[in-house]
């Protein structure tokens, strides 16, 4: 099969398209004839090499993942050869404490697809069966690709650790993200008025068309001084963001008293500076967030099959323009999700 893989650490220049084995699965997997696969920084940070997530090389990457069944093992239950189905980024035991209980992102085995496995930059992927959903009728197989990974990661955000209720006021940093455009339009749903953030004019049309009330152009305007003026200097309830240090301070200034701020990423860096006189005396809540669970996702997945949320979906490549896919994914010159198409 032909896969795009490194074969040591670096820059873009170390992606290479190349012929594999196809993966021989066990009797607990599926084997799916990739159809599509969608880009997420995590892509960019495991070629670059991260101590979070240590793997032998080569590496194929990609978590997002959209195909159709070609082989199933003999223990797999409830998937047949043929299905469309998309797959669910997370990888947990299923028999621990964390996972009965329906945190499967607490598993302490809990790995990604594409990360700690081979990933879905190939022709054929194989994956636990657990993890495959159906594809609802009336996405493509791009469509299902776009949106595993960073809806579990937003409606974790939004639900789970912020538990945003409606008629709150939220920032959502980076409408043109993927984690963000996905944020924007449930939060939207969910009766919240969202205030966003975006990195050109050319963009802000589009948050609005996801469900934004208010966005903020953060090249030109300084974002806390606009929310102030949004809120009649209140301040928002919720902050999501995903970006690290090069927001955190404007981040930290848009909160309200009582305030929940939310961080999934650190694109721009892992170190931030933090005065604590200010977070206890503003009685500020401080979450991280990792991922989401697979009930996360099969709601999600019911919303986007309902047509209540929508892929948003910037271009696509190509598998083996990888290359060029992850340089644009680094030029943030995008709005959406950038897909391969394989």
């Amino acid at each position: 099969m032909k896969a795009v893989l490194f074969r040591e650490h670096g820059g873009p220049e170390k992606l290479s398209y190349e012929d594999l084995p196809k993966p021989e699965i066990g009797m607990q997997d599926v084997l799916v004839r990739v159809k599509a696969c969608a880009l997420n920084h995590l892509d960019i940070w495991i070629r670059q090499g991260n101590p979070a997530y240590p793997m032998p090389l080569p590496h194929v990457p990609g978590s997002d993942i959209a195909g159709i069944v070609e082989a199933v093992g003999g223990q797999v239950d409830n998937v047949a050869v043929g299905d469309r189905v998309l797959v669910s980024p997370g990888i947990s035991c299923w028999r621990c404490n964390e996972c009965l209980a329906g945190r499967d992102n607490f598993c302490r085995s809990y790995a990604l697809i594409g990360a700690m496995t081979y990933g879905g930059y190939a022709e054929y992927v194989k994956v636990p069966f657990r993890n495959v959903l159906p594809i609802p009728s009336n996405l493509s197989f791009e469509e299902a690709a776009s949106f595993p990974l960073v809806s579990v990661t937003a409606a974790h955000m939004l639900f789970a650790q912020a538990q945003l209720e409606h008629g709150e006021t939220v920032l959502i940093m980076g409408a043109g993200s993927g984690v963000g455009s996905v944020a924007v339009q449930m939060a939207h749903l969910a009766g919240a008025r969202v205030i966003t953030t975006v990195g050109s004019d050319e963009k802000t049309p589009k948050a609005v068309l996801l469900g934004a009330h208010a966005v903020i152009n953060h090249s030109t305007e300084k974002v806390a001084e606009r929310v102030k003026l949004l809120t009649e200097g209140r301040g928002v309830d919720v902050v999501i963001e995903h970006i690290g240090p090069a927001v955190w301070e404007n981040c930290l200034s848009s909160l309200a008293k009582g305030g929940r701020l939310i961080t999934c990423g650190a694109t721009t860096g892992a170190d931030v500076k933090l005065d604590l006189r200010y977070v206890y005396s503003r009685q500020f809540v401080i979450k991280g967030s990792y991922m989401g669970t697979r009930a996360e996702l099969v709601k999600a997945t019911e919303l986007f099959g309902q047509g209540k949320l929508k892929p948003v979906i910037d271009r696509t490549y190509p598998l083996s323009e990888a290359k060029a896919a992850q340089q644009q994914l680094l030029s943030r010159k995008f709005f959406g999700k950038i897909v391969l198409t394989v």
